[in-house]
């Protein structure tokens, strides 16, 4: 391990290390069926075998088999998958295939990686947003490997499919690359649309294998089969070898010259600890990737590292930068080569590059805050160490109850196996309105829509037909209208037209941002950071998609406050846990950003807070509650019952993401002493997508051991009557007030009683 990382770890901040030693790799020979072309090019890139796990997912493709090969982080999936593709490609002038992943980004590295084996007779392309219509127009006529995204292949491929019938015709793979993003709402939603794609593939008198390449998760082979829609192969035993790890959990350290008002002492923000860290490895000629959570907190971890470099030496100021969404498509193919190349040493990012692209020579990965998943984790740690051993990953832990939970409990990182992913294409609101677009695409028979979307989907069309949506006729249902019903449909749950960000009295377009995270993101007053420079938001225009800002330089950030109520509409499962009840239904949840808080760049310090009038939104969804009885009230004692409800809904949604494969920022909660729709003191956790994502159902279904672990992280939290270790929250609408620490934690004891395992408590 370099001495600069042994310097790192002496430091008191490092709270828990675990070094994971190197593994050797398990050579194979190449299958026969491999042609002799393909063979020499990949022995031109080094490769002179293949890995155990390539080799047997291979021989399971080219048997016809749909195989996921869920292995860990660089260990050569792509290769699993180039082997039966190629070699059909290469044998049959005739074949296509399809290679799909959740980011242009990764598509166009892996079409990189693949032009440069320079194979004769490989016509291969990416067709996204970006590519120009004559180029397009190429690629639908020409094109034998084609490397897209699902979204294209919704709104285009699949709309227009007689224009594809060539490629379509002689498809004989569909590739789906990190398929362990395709969870909640976005994976239930690209599902469908991988039935429809097989469908109208079939219609050509196609029938392509489906490969899936996927960080590890847990039961691959059912999680596949859901996505896919039909059995699947998992390769699980990684025969590859991978350097070691050494894995670090850091607390920031305490934060100077703020008052704690009584609460346990402040720590530095987790956004100013990672720059720091960024900056101090840059400077040892450590090559880096931090991982933060946010475009906004990437942005400034990318700004404050360059401001403490240029104290140490100026020079390296221009190798660090940030990389995210809403970039331009040359800013984003710029940062990629000068990452790839070397020319940036240290860079601030989303998790946009946390997938697989090809980045040779990294030492150390920072995490800033937990990134929801297990599996995110070890796939970012995973970056590191890519071509040599001795790689850092290093996790940041935020003033948070789930990051603090995980300072105290590491074996939840190192000794649990990753999340399932939860995903339901069966959903209604995801199944309906792309059963319109299959019959669209081709009229739907009975036999026909069981077969491709399941035993609800008659029940569907038939209420869509009701509707007068669909036409149904005696040889099935049928799309009558001129327009596209895809349009209507968003698969990322990204509705409405981007905004625009524009600087005022120059017009030069900055970015974009999604209009569902405009009211928080880009209100007026919000500070906008892109690549070091400061913005401030003038006005924000939702009726034109465009929000104009002023060039300022400012040392806060902005983050927006917002209320919400709620109703029950339908109550689909109720438990009783002696006299407190579980339950689980449809929720409709108001909400409306009120105004924003002022917070220092360094310290997380609040400044102040301005008032904002946006319009309400409406969100439809699923939730989960539980309930105490006034009798369970009353026998608690003397305890603040809104303060206790409120506390313990923070920390329940801090926790949810350690059972269900989501980020807290995907969930919301609300509480309330006595709520109309139950009669009881309530507290609700809720997915934060139309229709619901699975999240509240997987809370429900594990509720005991979710909320042991809320209880827990409230209990063992070594402060006295409540912080953002434990109960407070970052996106509290009413400022965290009132909050009951104690009493959150009696209530729990309360809730959790009765169940059918109550687990054991502690203080």
């Amino acid at each position: 391990m370099p001495s600069d990382h042994q310097r790192l770890l002496d430091r008191p901040q490092a709270r828990h290390v675990r070094r994971l030693p190197e593994r050797p790799g398990a050579p194979v020979p190449w299958p026969d069926w491999v042609p002799d072309p393909l063979r020499a090019a990949l022995r031109g890139r080094g490769i002179d075998q293949p890995w155990s796990h390539q080799a047997e997912a291979a021989d399971h493709a080219r048997s016809g088999q749909p195989v996921i090969v869920a292995t860990g982080t660089a260990s050569g999936k792509t290769l699993a998958l180039w082997l039966p593709v190629l070699s059909e490609l290469l044998d049959d002038d005739s074949a296509t295939a399809l290679y799909l992943s959740p980011t242009k980004a990764l598509a166009h590295d892996q079409l990189r990686a693949l032009e440069s084996l320079d194979l004769t007779g490989l016509r291969a392309a990416a067709y996204d947003g970006d590519t120009p219509a004559d180029e397009r127009a190429w690629v639908r006529a020409h094109a034998s490997y084609v490397f897209s995204n699902p979204d294209l292949v919704h709104r285009s491929m699949l709309p227009r499919h007689t224009a594809w019938s060539r490629f379509l015709r002689g498809l004989r793979y569909i590739v789906l690359d990190e398929a362990h993003h395709y969870r909640g709402m976005f994976g239930s939603h690209v599902a469908v649309v991988l039935r429809r794609l097989q469908r109208v593939a079939q219609h050509y008198g196609a029938d392509p294998v489906v490969l899936c390449a996927s960080a590890t998760m847990a039961d691959p082979e059912r999680a596949a089969q859901r996505l896919i829609g039909s059995p699947v192969r998992a390769v699980t035993v990684d025969g590859a070898p991978h350097g070691a790890l050494t894995a670090v959990l850091w607390e920031p350290a305490e934060a100077v010259g703020i008052a704690d008002h009584g609460q346990r002492t402040p720590r530095r923000s987790t956004i100013a600890e990672t720059a720091d860290l960024l900056a101090d490895l840059v400077c040892s000629d450590v090559r880096t990737l931090a991982f933060v959570r946010s475009r906004r907190g990437a942005e400034t971890v990318a700004m404050m590292a360059r401001d403490d470099i240029e104290e140490v030496d100026a020079e390296l100021v221009d190798r660090v930068a940030a990389y995210r969404g809403g970039y331009l498509a040359e800013e984003r193919r710029a940062l990629e080569s000068d990452l790839r190349d070397g020319r940036l040493a240290g860079l601030a990012t989303t998790n946009a590059l946390e997938l697989g692209i090809d980045i040779s020579g990294l030492d150390a990965v920072l995490t800033c805050g937990w990134p929801g998943t297990r599996a995110s984790l070890w796939q970012q740690w995973g970056r590191a160490g890519r071509r040599q051993g001795g790689a850092l990953g290093v996790l940041i832990a935020r003033e948070d109850p789930l990051d603090r939970y995980v300072l105290e409990h590491p074996g939840v990182i190192f000794d649990e196996p990753v999340e399932t992913v939860v995903l339901d294409p069966a959903n209604p609101h995801v199944l309906g309105p792309h059963l319109l677009a299959a019959a669209r695409e081709q009229p739907l028979t009975e036999d026909d829509a069981t077969t491709w979307f399941g035993p609800t989907a008659v029940p569907l069309l038939d209420a869509l037909a009701t509707e007068g949506q669909l036409r149904r006729r005696r040889t099935g249902w049928f799309w009558t209208s001129k327009e596209s019903p895809a349009d209507r449909i968003d698969l990322r749950g990204e509705a409405g037209t981007p905004i625009r960000l524009v600087e005022d009295g120059t017009g030069r377009l900055l970015g974009t941002v999604e209009a569902a995270r405009a009211p928080a993101t880009v209100h007026s007053g919000a500070v906008y950071v892109h690549q070091g420079d400061t913005y401030v938001v003038i006005t924000l225009d939702l009726d034109e998609a465009v929000a104009f800002v002023g060039r300022e330089t400012v040392d806060y950030s902005t983050t927006a406050t917002e209320v919400a109520d709620y109703r029950i509409v339908t109550t689909d499962e109720v438990i009783a846990w002696g006299d407190a009840h579980l339950a689980r239904g449809e929720v409709e949840v108001t909400s409306r950003v009120v105004g924003y808080l002022k917070r220092r760049y360094s310290t997380g310090e609040i400044l102040g807070e301005e008032p904002l009038h946006l319009p309400e939104r409406l969100l439809r969804t699923r939730g989960v509650w539980w309930t105490l009885s006034d009798e369970q009230i009353h026998a608690l004692g003397d305890l603040d019952v809104a303060g206790a409800a409120h506390a313990a809904e923070h920390a329940s949604i801090g926790l949810l993401p350690l059972v269900a494969t989501c980020d807290r920022w995907d969930i919301g909660g609300v509480s309330t002493p006595l709520h109309p729709d139950t009669g009881r003191c309530t507290v609700m956790v809720y997915d934060g997508h139309p229709g619901g994502a699975g999240f509240a159902d997987r809370g429900f279904e594990t509720a005991t051991a979710w909320l042991a672990a809320t209880r827990a992280a409230i209990a063992e939290c070594s402060c006295d009557s409540g912080c953002p270790s434990c109960v407070q929250s970052p996106k509290c609408g009413n400022g965290n007030e009132p909050l009951d620490k104690s009493g959150a934690v009696r209530m729990l004891d309360a809730l959790l009683l009765a169940t059918p395992d109550p687990p054991e408590m502690t203080r």
